[in-house]
């Protein structure tokens, strides 16, 4: 069983218009195992998508207090690369488009990184698994020969980042609203996608505004992030409440100052 630990985050970023620094984060704390799939809900601009790129080593953002811990071992001074070789994947929200390099080649390359040199994937065992996963997600085989997210669609790009999930197979996945912009169809085959990742060896940490991808990905643990902490944990049920009553109604539970959690 993997572990990774957020411990008393603090975040900022440089506010461009300001010249000034802005913090984001306030102290962000969170555990997560393998075997276990959380969800991070919460208004916008309350620091979702910021713990997420955090995590993952984006250097636009400044951890100025706290620490991140995989397996006990601190990633802080780890580049984006060592990160995804230790086992953590980020999903982006809007996925980068690179010319020249095609899906194939860039997944194969991938898988390899995080091998040794004496146990690289063989052609044959490449092509049975990406075919196997091809059909799970209902995609083309063409768009294997695409460059990289190239004039792909929305959805079509958001199918390809959990292509890229399941031949990776990383510890951890931090998945940045995946559900933006998908209709029902394409929904339920993204979902299909990470439900086929559950078990023991695996983990995910779904950031989403809505309720209804997790109806698709039922998660076991949802938390709710406000000004940028986390201000209420709890099971699936939570979700379901926020979805009925708003993030008001938890304002006014936990007496929650509204200028204080939506400063962001």
């Amino acid at each position: 069983m993997a572990t990774l630990e957020v411990k008393d985050l603090h975040v900022e970023v440089e506010d461009e218009e300001q010249q000034t620094k802005r913090e984001i984060l306030k102290g962000v704390n969170l555990t997560m195992n393998t075997g276990e799939i959380h969800a991070i809900m919460g208004p916008n601009g309350t620091g979702k998508s910021t713990l997420s790129q955090t995590i993952m080593g984006q250097p636009a953002y400044h951890v100025t207090q706290g620490d991140i811990l995989l397996n006990g071992e601190s990633i802080l001074e780890m580049p984006v690369d060592e990160r995804a070789r230790k086992g953590l994947f980020l999903a982006m929200q809007y996925p980068a488009e690179i010319q020249g390099v095609t899906n194939a080649e860039f997944l194969r390359a991938a898988i390899n990184a995080r091998r040794p040199d004496d146990d690289q994937i063989s052609v044959m065992a490449f092509l049975k698994e990406l075919d196997k996963n091809l059909a799970l997600l209902d995609m083309n085989e063409s768009m294997t020969e695409r460059y990289l997210n190239e004039g792909f669609s929305g959805g079509e790009k958001k199918r390809n980042e959990i292509l890229q999930l399941l031949m990776i197979k990383p510890a951890f996945a931090l998945l940045d609203e995946i559900d933006s912009g998908l209709d029902i169809d394409a929904l339920q085959v993204v979902s299909k996608g990470v439900n086929s990742m559950r078990g023991e060896n695996f983990g995910s940490l779904i950031i989403t505004h809505y309720q209804r991808l997790l109806n698709y990905i039922v998660p076991d643990v949802v938390h709710v992030m406000m000004g940028g902490k986390i201000v209420k944990s709890g099971g699936a049920e939570l979700a379901q409440k926020l979805e009925s009553e708003g993030y008001a109604g938890l304002r006014d539970e936990l007496g929650l100052d509204v200028a204080l959690v939506d400063e962001n």
